[in-house]
């Protein structure tokens, strides 16, 4: 799969503001400091596709991002466990997140993002849980793989999976977003995913 076009179509707090039903959404979920605007950027080869930060926590709104003319959407879901973060955000952002998960039925799967050169912390291991009850599990995405070593790499999916207690079929990506690397064979898998479903045009 090659992203030809991206375009932010919706930043939302609420269903309401939601874009109409229309093709499968593969959304991205992780800690504020994951990185995630920067995989979502180099995914679509893209510098300035979602908006990066050296603040974690910028990201306050789902946004919702158009692909390849809308044949199918990407989701940047607001990032969790950033300690500065008011309580009472940190819980709006919760709620919202969870409202998003729970109720989007153009919703296929969530990827998670994890640190690669960590363990998934609780945050990870709770939302992991979350989302294999609710059936959108499966696609873990292990990012900044050019901070350590080649041979680190195996070693540490082995522990990212156990840690998450993920299924024998669920998968860890590792990969770049600075070098690019792993992102042509995440793309190949979103794809593979996408065109599970009738109305994908991908």
């Amino acid at each position: 799969m090659k992203i030809t076009s991206a375009e932010i179509i919706a930043l939302a707090v609420s269903p309401e503001k939601y874009p109409p039903a229309g093709p499968p959404e593969i959304a991205f979920a992780g800690r504020s400091n994951v990185g995630k605007s920067s995989l979502l950027n180099a995914l679509a080869v893209r510098k300035r596709l979602a908006y990066t930060s050296g603040s974690p926590g910028k990201t306050q709104t789902i946004n919702f991002y158009a692909i390849n003319g809308d044949a199918l959407r990407f989701v940047d879901l607001p990032g969790y466990g950033f300690a500065r973060a008011p309580r009472r955000v940190s819980e709006k952002w919760g709620a919202m997140i969870e409202g998003y998960l729970k109720n989007r039925e153009q919703l296929k799967v969530v990827a998670l993002l994890v640190d690669i050169r960590h363990e998934p912390t609780a945050d990870d291991i709770q939302l992991y849980e979350f989302l294999k009850y609710y059936g959108l599990s499966g696609l873990i995405v292990a990012t900044k793989a050019d901070k350590i070593s080649r041979n680190a790499v195996s070693s540490k999916i082995k522990s990212i999976k156990e840690l998450l207690k993920a299924g024998a079929d669920d998968k860890v990506y590792p990969v770049s977003s600075l070098k690019r690397t792993g992102a042509d064979e995440l793309l190949e898998e979103i794809e593979r995913i996408c065109r599970k479903n009738t109305n994908c045009r991908a």
